[in-house]
């Protein structure tokens, strides 16, 4: 039997089939951390909402996999009315320090270039998923269904279908929006036929946790090699995780290492500045690409996070970007809703696409520039580069600006994030 975890129970005997009726305004596919925080957004927006996901437990829960938290995305949560069940258990960092190879000259990033009490955050999976998962279960206009499989999805004038198998059996969902929350390999996506551009690096990245012996000091580091970045990212309990990036062979061979093999060569990239470092359970690898993908919308439409996009992660700006998509849409659709305009319809919609798509395509730009730029040897690029960090670290505006840029403070601020 379906598991629901929600104030309500979708009793699925009584999904309407009459075509001039809705069962919800919004479903979404996919209840991870964007999904639940379209949900979380919605709450107080006079709209019904299904939210559907596949799996119980998601592979990113299983790797303890940990993300960084921007100051744009902080801001969402407060507004959405979270962020301080978040907080406790995420760790802050007020400096950001950025270093290339062995060149002395290493940028160094404040809380006072911003003027405010923090840079942003490190959280673990779960640390971000349990409270949007509570959050979720009162807001009474939001069902969640779990575990559920869509079978099939049809985008008509007036309705989006979407066909869910649960516990065996199949029903038809009308909705007036579809939103794909399901990840870089969206089968909604992939089933409206919406392509996608973008290309698969030559580098794998390797993530792990480590304790080192001294104090993290809430300093994040990125340490940019010829092979790839190398950041650390502090944790609550002086833990820290590290995201290595490399060449895929170099990288599969790292991984093959027994541990204290690993920690010797994890010792080099690491440096000395926090002692001698303890591994904490498993490594894990995965290959690195970029995506985006040619439209956000159809009509009926919807792709935010992964589905609609993917980036190198190096700045760790993949999650931040799909919290923005979060934020964007849901003011999209609710100023529609007030408007006793149509959510689902593609005027509606492209208001969305012509916000994120933009932005988001930057930033995958910045990223992929930054790794092709600093993991280089010719010598050109070197000197240009540290001419670049030169001035990053000399000229205030430049560092304010870079800076503002890397943790969403640039681009357009969505509602959300002013209240």
């Amino acid at each position: 039997m379906a598991q629901v975890i929600s104030p309500k129970t979708l009793d699925t005997s009584q999904i309407t089939t009459n075509p001039q009726d809705y069962d919800y305004d919004l479903v979404i596919v996919g209840g991870g951390i964007v999904g639940l925080t379209l949900a979380s957004a919605l709450k107080d927006s006079g709209l019904s909402l299904l939210l559907i996901e596949a799996r119980v437990e998601s592979a990113a829960v299983m790797k303890g996999q940990a993300y960084a938290v921007h100051m744009l995305s902080a801001l969402i949560y407060q507004g959405i009315g979270v962020w301080d069940k978040i907080l406790p258990n995420i760790e802050t960092y007020r400096r950001v320090r950025l270093s290339d190879a062995n060149y002395p000259n290493v940028v160094e990033f404040n809380t006072e270039d911003i003027g405010k009490d923090d840079l942003g955050y490190v959280a673990e999976h779960q640390a971000l998923l349990h409270p949007l998962q509570e959050f979720v279960k009162n807001c009474q206009n939001v069902t969640i269904l779990c575990p559920a499989e869509v079978v099939e999805t049809q985008y008509l004038q007036d309705a989006a279908v979407t066909t869910i198998k649960v516990a065996g059996k199949t029903q038809t969902i009308r909705s007036k929006l579809l939103v794909a929350a399901d990840g870089s390999r969206s089968r909604i996506r992939q089933a409206a036929g919406i392509s996608t551009s973008g290309w698969k690096y030559w580098q794998s990245c390797i993530v792990a946790f480590v304790k080192p012996e001294k104090s993290h000091n809430e300093t994040a580091y990125e340490k940019f090699q010829a092979s790839g970045p190398f950041a650390i990212l502090p944790l609550p309990g002086n833990r820290c995780r590290i995201v290595w990036t490399a060449p895929h062979e170099e990288a599969k061979t790292l991984c093959e290492l027994d541990d204290e093999q690993f920690l010797q060569e994890l010792s080099q990239r690491y440096g000395s500045q926090m002692g001698k470092l303890e591994l904490l359970g498993e490594r894990f690898i995965f290959p690195v690409q970029l995506m985006q993908s040619d439209k956000y919308v159809l009509d009926r439409l919807a792709l935010i996070g992964d589905a609609a996009h993917n980036c190198h992660p190096v700045g760790g700006q993949g999650l931040n970007l799909g919290i923005r998509d979060v934020a964007a849409l849901a003011q999209v659709i609710q100023e529609a809703h007030q408007a006793g305009k149509d959510i689902g319809d593609i005027k509606v919609l492209q208001k969305y696409e012509r916000w994120r798509k933009l932005e988001n395509l930057t930033i995958l730009g910045f990223t992929d520039l930054l790794d092709r730029v600093f993991s280089n040897t010719f010598l050109p690029i070197v000197i240009v580069r540290r001419l670049g960090l030169l001035t990053m670290k000399y000229i205030p505006l430049v560092k304010v600006l870079s800076l503002k840029l890397m943790i969403g403070l640039l681009g357009k601020t969505p509602k959300l994030a002013q209240r």
